[in-house]
């Protein structure tokens, strides 16, 4: 166990990121997740925006890694691209 109190807060502190952080990755998982079930072009080019501002805002906060986020829009924009 830690020994000093600034190893005690660090504890506490991560604890709560971690779980901060958690709660932004598995949204954004499952908004991605919407996006590729979605079979009909309007609506996904409507989700689309919103999904793109999400993975930026993640990205920007360290939560995803810049390129995972440029990675998964471009996978996206494709799938929209080839939707009938």
């Amino acid at each position: 166990m830690a020994n000093h109190k600034s190893a005690l807060k660090r504890i506490r502190q991560t604890k709560t990121r971690t779980l901060h952080n958690k709660y932004y990755a598995k949204t954004m998982r499952n908004a991605v997740r919407k996006l590729r079930a979605m079979t009909n072009k309007e609506e996904a080019v409507k989700l689309y925006p919103a999904v793109q501002k999400m993975l930026d805002k993640l990205a920007k906060n360290n939560i995803i890694h810049k390129n995972k986020a440029a990675n998964l829009k471009s996978s996206l924009c494709q799938h929209i691209k080839k939707l009938g």
